[in-house]
């Protein structure tokens, strides 16, 4: 099977939903809400300012058709969009993506405490690459890490939602 580059790591291609030229969406390993999706450019590139401007409109294009289809997809009544740029911003993958969560009035009581779920996904992510033991935290225990056939079913039911660019299930 097909595999892409999300920093140092392969990715299956049965985890990729959405191609275009220059970008891909990803399902998340430990989504912090059912829909939380990522964005990434083919290229790996470890930060924003690196992008070329033809990158950058791909992946925020490719950013606004992902979530329009995940709201919708997934009951939201909003987005949140964010990119991590940098190990100081609290990115831990080198390689710049765009998180996408499908957002509801009162999923947070304090609205900017999405940030530091976002945080600790990235915490997780990181820690499932180099398969450490994940520290004891109350977010690790009530989201469990999905396994490689529910990331596959969730992305071939997004697949097919989408216009594709590549098919990256064929050899």
């Amino acid at each position: 099977m097909k595999t892409f580059q999300f920093g140092p790591w392969p990715i299956c291609a049965s985890e990729v939903f959405f191609t275009s030229r220059l970008s891909l969406g990803l399902v998340n390993y430990k989504p912090i809400v059912p829909g939380h999706l990522l964005v990434i450019p083919r290229r790996v590139v470890a930060r924003y300012q690196d992008l070329t401007p033809e990158e950058i409109s791909d992946m925020f294009l490719s950013a606004q058709k992902i979530g329009k289809v995940a709201e919708k997809q997934y009951g939201g009544e909003a987005l949140t969009m964010s990119i991590q740029d940098g190990p100081a911003a609290g990115q831990t993958v080198a390689h710049v993506h765009i998180h996408i969560i499908p957002r509801k009035k009162g999923d947070w009581a304090n609205n900017d405490d999405i940030y530091t779920a976002i945080d600790e996904s990235e915490k997780d992510m990181q820690r499932q690459f180099k398969k450490e033991a994940p520290t004891k935290r109350v977010d690790n225990e009530e989201r469990k890490p999905r396994t490689q056939e529910d990331m596959a079913e969730e992305a071939a039911t997004l697949r097919q939602l989408f216009d594709q660019f590549e098919d990256v299930m064929s050899d």
